[in-house]
């Protein structure tokens, strides 16, 4: 347990400081028939009350079917037990009554159906439309959905797990995947490195793997394998990159799992086997700074974790600051300074439309899920940038790495970055930035009027042209967008203003075919000017685009926008209904509140 299990997460029943779980051993049946999982999961125990009688575990949607105590020997006896009511949010406490302070406790236990964190898919709803598929997604908390345990960042643990299910389908985990293990429906895994809950995984499905460099490898369903392992040929030499930077890469192997298309995020850090959505497969391997991201994980988030969701910027902040980073080292300057414009952008549109509280590095939240936002990302991100272009590219990449040293396999909270940022780098060379400025970043609302910004000729051309077509001065064909890349359409798209002609955008389209366009990053912004002008021509595509992708980011802000008239609400609930049942449950829950209460 790290020291900052004391700090309580709101978002967990668990009490680590009396009862830390340290290690996990998992034994399931994978039934797709009833799309559930069935075994065991034995926790071991340390306990650091005397006085201590209880154990409190987070679930959601569980079965338990019983309880024990194991002792040293591995003797078991029952223990009583009770399951709470169903908080809508948080689950159901599962409280566990000992006569004495024990080793191990198993649960034997079934997920149900709903499980929040796992997707059942059929046949139909994958690519190879043959074999079924299963997946889990545990970040925020949903890991309490599929096994009973401490469900909170604070507290990290090494696992094991048998997994049985139908053969002829492969088995992977976040831990130790074997690339050449028989298909014969019976695997294990371990994972000696400590790791959060929200970082245990697994995928169940037709998977063909294909190497991609010696300690890295893909699996896809076996007509999408090829065309990931082509998109990810870089990294090996990402990891190498990211060595230099910040010391070893700690977790062995680094491979990839892309999943179907209705995976709800860009990509899951798993220690081991990072989830990726194919949405960034596009051939030219523009989008792989999602790469990257997921990558830089296995420095900041894996080895030095937040250690509630209010600090979740520990996380995502550092992770965005060291793909970018990583981008610059692999694939240039340019690129990585166009990445961080456009996402510098999108949070200053945020600011405008969010209320201040939220704004801040450390928000007071709601719901665990929250925490992912823009500023955790983006102004987290900005904020190191801040520190680099203050105290030198050379210092502060000195003191970064020590960080992730001094930290490593530990949870955190903000306050232990800035007891560590004062000595290692703020004080070692004065004058250049006080604690106050960065407390301000952290605790205020915006974003600093000085906060560095890289400048972009390129860009600064697409938006000169772009004002040009906006005022009638240049026609769309003239654009000059031949060889725009994946970023620079990304900037001219979100620099429209909401409201365009038809006859604008039907141009547009004319001369650069952006309806129907392959690219998600594109489509994505290229439906949601649609939706804000009433461009019915788009329609079609649009609905096809927002059935096929379940990716959050990519979809829900269309369902939003189209649900601000009523006609455009209409449509977006007949989309609704034909998508839904290929969504995962976090999807479903975001559109069904952007189309509710309109």
């Amino acid at each position: 347990m790290s020291a900052t299990a004391a700090e309580h997460d709101r978002f967990s029943y668990a009490e680590p400081a009396k009862v830390t779980q340290t290690a996990l051993s998992l034994d399931l049946k994978v039934d797709f028939d009833k799309r559930e999982l069935a075994g065991s999961a034995e926790l071991a125990l340390a306990w650091h009350d005397p006085e201590a009688r209880e154990l409190v575990l987070d679930t959601r949607d569980l079965s338990i079917e019983g309880v024990e105590a194991l002792d040293a020997q591995g003797a078991a006896h029952a223990l009583k037990w009770s399951l709470a009511a169903r908080d809508p949010v948080l689950g159901s406490a599962l409280r566990i009554a000992l006569d004495a302070q024990a080793p191990k406790v198993r649960i034997r236990y079934h997920t149900a159906p709903q499980a929040s964190g796992l997707q059942w898919m059929t046949p139909a709803q994958t690519a190879g439309k043959k074999q079924p598929f299963m997946y889990s997604q545990s970040q925020s908390i949903h890991a309490r959905s599929w096994v009973p345990l401490q469900d909170t960042p604070a507290v990290r643990f090494p696992y094991s797990a048998h997994v049985t299910g139908p053969k002829a389908l492969r088995v992977v985990m976040s831990a130790n995947n074997d690339a050449k293990h028989p298909l014969d429906g019976d695997f294990s895994f371990r994972m000696d490195e400590p790791i959060p809950s929200y970082l245990l995984a697994i995928a169940v499905g037709d998977l063909a793997v294909r190497e991609t460099g010696p300690r890295s490898a893909v699996y896809a369903e076996p007509s999408v394998v090829a065309k990931a392992a082509y998109e990810f040929a870089d990294t090996e030499k990402m990891i190498e990159t990211t060595e230099k930077l910040y010391g070893p890469y700690r977790w062995g192997r680094y491979d990839i799992l892309v999943l179907p298309p209705s995976f709800p995020f860009g990509g899951m850090e798993n220690p081991r086997l990072t989830f990726a959505t194919p949405t960034v497969l596009v051939g030219d391997r523009s989008l792989v700074a999602l790469v990257a991201h997921e990558l830089a994980h296995s420095w900041s988030g894996n080895l030095v974790t937040n250690a509630s969701w209010r600090h979740m910027w520990l996380n995502e902040g550092f992770t965005t600051y060291v793909e970018n980073r990583i981008v610059e080292a692999v694939y240039g300057k340019v690129q990585a300074d166009e990445e961080f414009i456009i996402a510098a952008d999108e949070l200053l549109r945020e600011v405008k439309a969010t209320p201040a509280p939220t704004q801040r590095l450390v928000p007071d939240l709601d719901d665990a899920d929250d925490a992912a936002s823009d500023f955790a990302y983006v102004k987290g991100a900005w904020l190191l940038r801040t520190l680099e272009a203050r105290f030198g590219r050379e210092a502060f990449d000195v003191y970064l790495r020590g960080y992730f040293d001094h930290f490593a396999f530990q949870s955190i909270t903000t306050q232990q970055m800035l007891d560590y940022l004062k000595p290692n780098l703020l004080d070692k060379y004065p004058g250049k930035m006080s604690l106050d400025e960065v407390k301000a970043w952290i605790h205020q609302g915006g974003v600093p009027a000085d906060a560095p910004l890289p400048t972009s000729p390129q860009l600064q051309a697409i938006a000169a042209a772009r004002s040009q077509w906006l005022e009638g001065k240049r026609t769309a064909i003239k654009l000059d967008a031949k060889h725009w890349n994946t970023q620079e359409w990304m900037y001219f798209l979100d620099g429209l203003p909401d409201k365009l002609s038809a006859k604008q955008l039907a141009d547009l389209d004319a001369a650069w075919h952006l309806n129907g366009s392959p690219n998600a990053e594109i489509a994505r912004r290229w439906y949601l000017a649609a939706a804000r002008a009433d461009f019915r021509p788009a329609r079609t595509q649009m609905a096809k685009y927002m059935t096929r992708i379940g990716r959050r980011y990519l979809v829900v802000p269309i369902y939003e926008e189209l649900a601000k008239t009523p006609d455009g609400l209409r449509f977006a609930r007949e989309v609704y209904a034909k998508a839904k049942p290929g969504y995962h449950p976090m999807t479903q829950a975001s559109v069904e509140k952007a189309l509710a209460g309109q």
